[in-house]
């Protein structure tokens, strides 16, 4: 009897997380993976994979903000020891910045933990599915 583990047929987890990245199914990468802003397909519209079984949550909020967090650090500490700007400048750069930045990020990281679960059979990705 074959355990749960040994039922998920390998899959290559870069080629998914870059197939998931870039908003593509991860299974054939050329199908949408989602229907609308950050809602998960329920199936690819070219090879029929099943992609609602994901449980991304929060992370891809998380990876955002943190990704975001250290550009818009790193952008305040060059600001002020190049030109020591004005707290206006901060202002009017940065926090369109810390808005903009996180709502571009957030489908491409979404897909990319999408394509993570399913190339690793998380959550019932793998099991009576086409591989």
């Amino acid at each position: 009897m074959a355990t749960k583990t040994e039922a998920v047929v390998k899959r290559d987890v870069g080629q998914a997380m870059w197939r998931g990245t870039k908003c593509k199914c991860p299974h054939c990468g050329q199908g949408h993976m989602f229907r609308a802003y950050l809602k998960v397909a329920d199936h690819c519209d070219v090879c029929g994979e099943q992609l609602d079984l994901h449980r991304a949550d929060d992370f891809p909020p998380y990876i955002a903000i943190m990704i975001v967090g250290h550009i818009l650090v790193l952008l305040m500490l060059h600001m002020e020891m190049t030109w020591h700007v004005s707290p206006a400048v901060y202002l009017y750069t940065l926090v369109p910045l810390a808005v903009i930045l996180p709502i571009a990020m957030l489908p491409s990281i979404k897909g990319a933990i999408v394509g993570l679960q399913w190339a690793n059979g998380m959550y019932g990705f793998g099991t009576g599915q086409r591989d």
